[in-house]
């Protein structure tokens, strides 16, 4: 684990979140997220990689070579967007991966926390909360101000 960690520290090294604060520090909350909800080891990998293909950090072919399980990889390429798709078809895909679901609630944890958003300017919060919200929707995940 810890070479995938290094590996995608490496990755995204220099790039910064929306808030101006390392990537890195979004890794690897999402990964502790993914932990604390009962995540094995190839979702926790999945969870440092989430976002490096989606972001050029790694290539495609990268990720095909690496030494990381089919489950990894397929988690990985399951959270990867692609340019021009519609919300409702990335749902889907990460639905119909085994593991995916569960790294995609961390991440989507990380990206609302009302900390990490009340640092942003009105205009994007709104359109991030709005976001991350339908993507909950579409995932059938509760909201977290629900039932909580």
């Amino acid at each position: 684990m810890a070479d995938v960690e290094a590996t995608a520290r490496a990755a995204h090294a220099g790039q910064t979140d929306k808030a101006g604060r390392p990537y890195a520090e979004h890794l690897r909350a999402v990964a502790e997220g993914v932990r604390r909800r009962g995540g094995d080891d190839e979702q926790i990998a999945a969870a440092w990689l989430h976002d490096a293909v989606e972001d050029d950090a790694l290539s495609e072919r990268w990720l095909r070579e690496a030494a990381l399980s089919r489950r990894t990889k397929d988690i990985v390429l399951a959270l990867t967007k692609r340019a021009g798709e519609p919300p409702e078809a990335y749902a889907a895909r990460i639905l119909a991966t085994p593991g995916a679901p569960l790294v995609k609630e961390a991440d989507l944890a990380h990206n609302a926390d009302p900390a990490r958003l009340a640092v942003l300017d009105t205009a994007t919060r709104t359109r991030l909360t709005e976001k991350y919200a339908r993507m909950r929707a579409l995932l059938g995940l509760v909201d977290p101000g629900e039932g909580a």
